[in-house]
């Protein structure tokens, strides 16, 4: 029952897909509206983690265990202003089976890490407003909002941006 943190390889597409689409279909109920969940069909969720994959800007990490794929994480280092590195995670997906095991505080140690040893300061993501449950998650991991919203129009639903520095 170890857990192994690793980078993902395009032979790990369906396992990723089988974690993304849980935590769409179970997690996001009551979070996003029926029809944005619904929208995201296997062929929806295939193309864009084709896409992610085969995208050379930024990691994806997979946390394995037993075998199977339990959880993902996006993120990326990138050049910002004044010379500075902006950290961003993109996503983090943990199988709602999962839930409670460390997968989610290990995918997101291992991205925070590889990010201050890239040079970032400080690191930002977002999340839907009313996901209480990950809301507290990341607060428990030092990070804060930053006052920052958004509303995108595919989801329909309020984000709010959370911060996280470590100098």
């Amino acid at each position: 029952m170890t857990l192994q943190v690793r980078p993902a390889t395009p032979d790990d597409l369906s396992g990723v897909i089988e974690v993304f689409l849980a935590c769409w279909r179970e997690s996001y109920r009551g979070v996003l509206p029926d029809g944005a969940i619904d929208a995201m069909t296997d062929e929806r969720a295939e193309a864009l983690w084709q896409r992610v994959l085969a995208d050379p800007v930024g990691v994806v990490l997979v946390a394995e265990r037993d075998g199977g794929i339990v959880g993902l994480t996006r993120y990326a280092a990138t050049a910002g202003g004044e010379g500075r590195i902006d950290g961003a995670v993109h996503s983090l997906y943990v199988s709602p089976r999962a839930h409670g095991g460390g997968i989610g505080g290990a995918l997101l140690a291992r991205a925070t890490a590889d990010l201050q040893e890239a040079g970032a300061e400080a690191a930002t993501l977002w999340v839907f407003a009313a996901n209480a449950p990950s809301i507290g998650f990341y607060e428990a991991k030092g990070w804060h909002p930053d006052g920052a919203t958004r509303t995108q129009p595919e989801f329909g639903e309020p984000e709010q941006r959370m911060r996280r520095e470590w100098t």
